[in-house]
């Protein structure tokens, strides 16, 4: 089993969460983080069944993962 960081994201409407390099667009929402992150999981999961182990490859390991603010305009 491949070890993958996922970042979850608060809002005010829910959480959503995706995975941090993954080929493709991997997205899960929910109410809570955990249920969240469960969502986003399994879909992880179907999207390697449907596109190949070598989606998890595809931009190497993520070593750590930061917010930071800048100006955006």
């Amino acid at each position: 089993m491949t070890r993958v960081r996922f970042v979850v994201e608060q809002h005010p409407e829910g959480y959503v969460a995706y995975p941090l390099g993954v080929e493709g667009a991997v997205v899960g929402e929910g109410d809570t983080a955990e249920e969240t992150l469960a969502d986003c999981r399994s879909a992880l999961l179907f999207h390697v069944e449907a596109f190949g182990p070598e989606v998890l490859r595809s931009a190497g390991p993520i070593l750590g993962a930061f917010v930071m603010d800048a100006e955006a305009a």
